[in-house]
């Protein structure tokens, strides 16, 4: 069996549980085959505004959301570089992401979801999966229980 090595790994974060638990396990990957991890917070924009247009609040909570992910990666001794993109689409903007700086492996958190009571994977993850011109790999987070 082939042993797989990454030298860059791109990690899109929205601020959820699973992104701390995918930071983790992409750090625990980095480290091993010492390579380069690069946490992006996509902000999406209305139509009827221009892509460099600056939405304050947004920018702090991608900001904020970055900040946490970099201090979990430190607390790990592992250390990220982190941007905010602006798009107009989640799903174009990792899979251009991952072509521009040539990564070879997409970790994703994904968190157990819903929709008209049935499994789903939104729409995000299915167009990455599609369109990535690498591996991806699906950290998924169970069902929560409120017990």
């Amino acid at each position: 069996m082939e042993v797989i090595r990454f030298s860059q790994i791109l990690l899109p974060v929205i601020g959820s549980q699973a992104d701390e638990e995918a930071i983790l396990f992409a750090c625990r990957l980095g480290k091993q085959d010492k390579c380069q991890v690069r946490v992006i917070y996509v902000i999406t924009l209305k139509r009827d505004l221009p892509l460099d247009a600056e939405i304050k609040p947004e920018i702090q909570k991608a900001e904020e959301i970055l900040n946490r992910v970099e201090r979990i990666a430190a607390e790990h001794n592992y250390k990220i570089d982190t941007e905010v993109l602006q798009a107009r689409e989640v799903g174009p903007a990792i899979v251009n992401e991952a072509v521009g700086c040539e990564v070879d492996l997409i970790v994703m958190g994904f968190a157990y979801k819903r929709r008209f009571g049935e499994f789903s994977l939104g729409e995000v993850v299915p167009y990455v999966l599609e369109n990535a011109p690498c591996r991806v790999i699906l950290y998924h987070l169970g069902p929560i229980s409120n017990t």
